[in-house]
């Protein structure tokens, strides 16, 4: 059940997104006076499909993307008879350029436009919830495996990024922070401040979720949260808001300590120690193994919250939908420098589909398609034949050089494009299923 509604999700953020970018092309190449023949959410077999006016709408099974056939151009359907006659008046190619541009680039601004207005309406709906760095560190950061191996111990105070201050915990992670060059920490240890820099190509082992487990988290305090029904927790007697404080005679002030002694003791029973009302109770929990003992983690760190006016959620929604280009241009720089790996950067289906999660959150929903439609909009004004970009590309050396492009080299470049697009499709199904299954 989960996995269809992961499935479900994903099919419906990314038919949001693919309709409002198509109608951006047709609502443009309609307004200039060009004949729209199609308009396709999905790809065929077609599910349902009726025409309005001159043009047909459908709905595609496979809801990997979508399309709109204007007539007169070279597009993804390479249906080259129509331009084989003279140009009729309301043909793509008999426009002015300027006009073809911006048809091409409706789809990339209305993708823009949405992801803006998203981000904006949750800044507005629901603020910000934040971790403030004097929270942070009143008791400093846990340090995983990753962490401790570029210098991180666990207690460290973080106290700047880059030589400059930060105001949350989420600022440590941020990607724009880590893709950059030559980025690091000043940490306080033992009363004296320490440099930690990120090593050349960490990002690479970031990108795995295995990794990313295994970087700096914040020291956490914690109590007993909601306790699973038939769990080694609730035969054990444990409560909603027990706090532990030892494990088998080991005390557990931080979560951490408590995750890794249930770890050394998988499968086994273990002597908890609680403090329940004031009072202190010394309870026996099996633990299962997979070192848990079945109760959801209440965390005792204060979050700090900020609401937005809408003419302050104006300024900050737009800041975080461009954020998403800005941190997509850094991470292609260092794809192509060699620095990131490809298979541990590029999501499909599969990927994007387990990041909706198994329940509906509408946070969490319109969180992603917002990310989704900013990077769309950049992968789309890539200069490759066969996306958006690459028809901009050729447009715009139309318009510098006055004269159009041959239209037997639009066509092959329309056909090399939608190749590097299939393989690259093959790439990231397969690099879903390796990473997924095996």
């Amino acid at each position: 059940m989960d996995g269809l509604i992961m499935a479900a999700q994903m099919i419906l953020g990314l038919s949001i997104l693919v309709g409002v970018h198509e109608a951006g092309h047709m609502l443009a190449a309609k307004f200039f006076g060009m004949r729209v023949e199609q308009f396709a959410i999905g790809f065929p077999p077609k599910i349902f499909n009726f025409t309005w006016g001159e043009t047909e709408y459908s709905l595609g099974a496979i809801p990997l993307g979508g399309f709109v056939k204007i007539t007169g151009m070279i597009d993804e359907s390479l249906d080259t008879e129509q331009m084989k006659k003279e140009p009729e008046p309301y043909e793509f190619r008999a426009k002015p350029a300027w006009q073809r541009l911006i048809v091409m680039l409706g789809g990339i601004i209305v993708n823009v436009i949405t992801g803006v207005l998203i981000f904006i309406f949750l800044a507005y709906n629901n603020g910000e919830s934040f971790l403030a760095k004097k929270e942070l560190n009143k008791s400093g950061i846990f340090a995983g495996s990753l962490a401790k191996e570029i210098g991180f111990r666990t207690g460290d105070r973080v106290v700047a990024i880059n030589g400059k201050d930060f105001q949350e915990f989420s600022d440590l992670t941020n990607p724009s922070f880590l893709l950059g060059d030559n980025s690091y920490y000043t940490v306080l240890r033992n009363g004296k401040e320490m440099q930690i820099d990120l090593p050349k190509g960490f990002i690479n082992q970031l990108s795995s979720e295995k990794k990313r487990n295994e970087f700096i988290s914040p020291l956490m305090t914690f109590k007993v949260g909601m306790v699973q029904k038939g769990s080694g927790a609730d035969d054990a007697g444990l409560e909603k808001g027990d706090k532990i404080l030892e494990v088998n005679h080991s005390a557990t002030p931080y979560f951490y300590q408590f995750s890794e002694l249930l770890h050394s003791n998988k499968g086994k029973l273990v002597d908890l120690l609680v403090l329940r009302n004031g009072k202190e109770k010394l309870l026996k929990a099996q633990v299962s193994e997979n070192g848990t003992v079945g109760f959801q983690v209440d965390s005792q760190l204060k979050l700090s919250h900020r609401d937005y006016s809408f003419g302050q959620a104006i300024p900050a929604g737009t800041k975080r939908a461009f954020s998403v280009v800005w941190t997509n241009i850094k991470a292609f720089k260092k794809m192509f420098s060699g620095e990131l790996d490809p298979r541990n950067s590029l999501s499909g289906p599969v990927k994007i589909a387990q990041q909706f999660g198994g329940e509906f959150n509408s946070t969490r929903f319109w969180t992603l398609t917002g990310l989704l439609s900013m990077v769309l909009a950049f992968m789309n004004l890539l200069p490759i034949p066969a996306l958006d970009g690459g028809h901009v590309l050729f447009l715009t050396v139309e318009m510098v050089s006055g004269r159009a492009l041959p239209e037997k080299f639009l066509e092959v470049a329309q056909k090399i494009g939608m190749v590097l697009l299939l393989a690259l499709m093959v790439f990231v199904l397969a690099n879903d299923a390796i990473q997924t299954w095996f």
